[in-house]
């Protein structure tokens, strides 16, 4: 056999071998395939993936106030003033605010609420406390979860800074008081009950200090 058949047959191996693997990495196609179709995106879905442009919508407040209202104009005040404020994360943050105010009052342990408490709430809540204490009153209770959470109404002072939310909370928990033998005076270990609120936290936007504190009650 002569060297150019060699050649010939060697190459066209190579051309064989190169094919299969082309095959194997990128698939075949056999028949009439659909084509591709286009990704759709809803209003919802364009509305949501909207940056602040021109002075365009921005979607971190119009999910939680309507454009143009008063608590809107507030919320955009608050974030001028301080970019990295996002409301959405702000509500979070106030979810567990809410988890651990209510759980260190109904445990008593006040201590630990202090950065977060205005004062004259400090002060009610630890009125509560020793009226309960003076009485042998005791308080078991397991937090079970947050059912709701609205923001309700948000105001900015643009000669203070000072920004102030106010958000509906609809808690679940389970609650039990007892006097000093142990008997029960009020709840019931195995009945979950829905707590409603209205809290309002305030904060001087731009400050070092970045904690709310929860300066006013109400159901």
């Amino acid at each position: 056999m002569s060297s150019a058949v060699i050649q010939l047959l060697v190459l066209a191996g190579i051309a064989i071998f190169l094919i299969l693997r082309l095959r194997d990495v990128l698939g075949s196609r056999d028949g009439f395939e659909k084509p591709v179709a286009p990704v759709v995106q809803t209003r919802d879905d364009l509305r949501r993936g909207l940056e602040v442009i021109d002075g365009g919508p921005d979607a971190d407040i119009t999910d939680h106030a309507p454009e143009g209202s008063a608590t809107a104009k507030a919320l955009a005040a608050m974030k001028s003033e301080e970019p990295s404020f996002n409301v959405t994360e702000f509500l979070r943050g106030a979810r567990g605010a809410y988890e651990m105010i209510v759980m260190g009052f109904e445990k008593g342990a006040m201590d630990d609420l202090v950065p977060f408490l205005a004062r004259d709430v400090y002060d009610t809540f630890q009125s509560v406390l020793e009226e309960r204490e003076a009485r042998g009153l005791s308080v078991q209770a397991q937090f079970v979860g947050i059912r709701e959470l609205s923001l309700i109404s948000a105001s900015f002072d643009h000669d203070t800074r000072e920004a102030e939310v106010t958000i509906r909370f609809v808690g679940e928990l389970t609650s039990v008081m007892r006097d000093a033998e142990g008997n029960v005076v009020e709840g019931d270990a195995n009945e979950i009950r829905r707590q409603k609120d209205i809290w309002t936290f305030a904060r001087k936007m731009g400050a070092q200090n970045p904690n709310w504190q929860l300066v006013a009650t109400g159901e």
